[in-house]
């Protein structure tokens, strides 16, 4: 396996007050029409297309989905394993990387510095699925030296990057340093 990219120094693009509008809108429903968030931007159709099209390009804008609830779909138990790892060379990492993106039922993968290397947030449908869950998928690789499972008794959903808090989508100002 070809050793990881190393990340470049990435410099934002430059939002204006518009783009981070239509972001905003875009975090609260992701299922605007484009003419529907061009009218709550109070911009034209067009603009809006063009606007999208760059935030797109440009990286801002990674994906759209559905955001689904586990439970419905028959999936009621949620965890979050914490995973130390006993080795960390670059080829036992990404082949942890590898079984990590087929590992079923997760909603989320986090490689965390602190305490533990991962944690990975599952949902299945019984105490009994998580556990062969945890002994087949991620304690079966020799560089796991210890997992936690911690179960999830409440997701409780943040404000997003761009919270409704702050009018037309601007984020919080940031203080300036006396000078």
């Amino acid at each position: 396996m070809p050793p990881a990219p190393v990340p470049q120094k990435v410099r934002p693009p430059a939002l204006d007050a518009t783009d981070l509008a239509i972001l905003a809108e875009l975090e609260e429903n992701g299922r605007l029409t484009n003419a529907a968030l061009a009218a709550r931007v109070g911009i034209a159709e067009s603009t809006c297309t063009g606007r999208l099209r760059a935030l797109r390009e440009s990286g801002v804008i990674t994906r759209f989905r559905a955001d689904v609830d586990p439970a419905a779909l028959g999936l009621p138990l949620q965890a979050v394993i914490r995973v130390l790892l006993g080795s960390h060379n670059r080829d036992q990492v990404q082949s942890f990387h590898a079984i990590l993106r087929e590992v079923p039922g997760a909603l989320a993968i986090f490689h965390v510095g602190g305490e533990d290397d991962y944690l990975i947030h599952v949902a299945v449908e019984s105490a009994a699925a998580l556990r062969d869950l945890v002994l087949e998928h991620v304690t079966v690789h020799p560089a796991v030296r210890h997992t936690e499972t911690q179960l999830v008794f409440e997701v409780i959903r943040g404000a997003g990057v761009l919270s409704r808090a702050h009018p037309r989508g601007r984020a919080p100002s940031t203080p300036h340093a006396a000078g």
